[in-house]
């Protein structure tokens, strides 16, 4: 039993059960794995062109007119065909042909670009382009088949179809005197019948494939969250990576300690006078009269850094004084490069005098 509990503990450290952190958010974001839709995408592309073309139409006519005009009646009863004249038909030709076709992919243009924004913001990531031979492998591809999102897909599929052909029958059915009646019109009146109908059911069409599209954006958002799941050891992970490994930081950190050690004792020599405890306290002092405004702390320590701070003064014949409140003071509430406070001058004077008459005397 106690042999499985660990095993226990691992298992259900694996399990993906916890959410994305913003990192993994982020991450995921670079790789451009995004919530989008298709669908929304298409059915507003979709719908702004049948409206464009339901009320642009007659202004569409006259630009075809105008362009059959220009291609029939100017162009084929030039005399002479030169290079400037063939310059001249080509140009006349394009502007026609912009009139008419410009406005509708300007506006395909705007909704695509406005719909995935508005979906995930601005995006722009070149790790889809890359080479992933993962993607080629055809035992992957077969398990895409027959996977549970492939379902999905074909459900979307089929719900597209029986919609879209429920509302379009709808619309024929509603105005089926006029379909029947086309045999009875003119050539144009049946055109103008047929355009009209078509652009009904496009507009229909579309508003039935925005909700489709509702609906698979928000099981897009589902699978979406659901992959970005992470498990507890990937969040420890994560912030190892982030945070650094905790052992390298504590040796970082010990190494850091062992620097300032070091440095610290090396001022002890040319420092003027030691106060200590005497066990459990050393401060070490330096006053320049020439160079510094107050006496300065240049070392500090307890316990084995006060004896080895006392060693190092001892062998160096530094002056080492006693007092013991001071000392303690002074540790709490000075750090090492600080200078004394002013509530300490008057003790530290006493006791740098003192240490300037023992040094005049040797």
């Amino acid at each position: 039993m106690k042999l499985l509990l660990p095993l226990d503990l691992q298992f259900f450290a694996g399990d993906k059960t916890e959410k994305a952190t913003p990192k993994k958010r982020q991450d995921a974001r670079k790789k451009g794995q995004v919530v989008k839709s298709q669908d929304i995408s298409a059915a507003f592309l979709l719908l702004t062109i049948f409206l464009l073309l339901y009320f642009w139409a007659p202004s569409m006519l006259e630009s075809i007119f105008s362009f059959f005009h220009q291609s029939i009646e100017k162009n084929m009863l030039i005399d002479t065909l030169n290079q400037d004249t063939v310059m001249e038909i080509y140009s006349q030709s394009l502007l026609e042909m912009g009139k008419i076709a410009l406005p509708i992919l300007l506006a395909a243009m705007v909704i695509g670009v406005a719909s995935n924004f508005f979906q995930f913001g601005f995006l722009f990531t070149t790790e889809q382009l890359k080479l992933d031979l993962k993607k080629m492998d055809p035992i992957k591809g077969i398990k895409k088949i027959i996977s549970l999102r492939a379902i999905i897909n074909l459900i979307k599929s089929l719900l597209k179809v029986t919609f879209i052909g429920t509302v379009t029958a709808l619309i024929i059915w509603m105005n089926f005197e006029d379909v029947l009646s086309l045999a009875l019109h003119s050539p144009w009146e049946i055109l103008t019948i047929v355009a009209s109908l078509t652009g009904i059911m496009g507009i229909a069409a579309s508003l039935i494939l925005i909700l489709i599209g509702v609906l698979d954006y928000v099981y897009e958002k589902y699978e979406y969250e659901k992959q970005l799941k992470m498990s507890k050891q990937d969040i420890k992970d994560e912030y190892k990576n982030a945070e650094g490994d905790p052992k390298i930081k504590s040796k970082i950190k010990q190494r850091q300690r062992e620097m300032a050690m070091r440095r610290m004792m090396q001022e002890v020599p040319n420092a003027d006078v030691v106060i200590t405890n005497p066990t459990h306290y050393a401060i070490v002092l330096k006053y320049d009269e020439n160079d510094m405004e107050a006496p300065k702390v240049v070392a500090k320590g307890t316990d084995f850094v006060a004896q080895k701070i006392k060693l190092i003064a001892k062998e160096n014949n530094v002056v080492m004084v006693e007092n013991r409140p001071l000392a303690r003071a002074m540790y709490d509430k000075v750090e090492i490069g600080d200078f004394v406070p002013e509530e300490f001058f008057k003790a530290v004077a006493e006791i740098l005098a003192y240490v300037y008459r023992i040094k005049r005397k040797i």
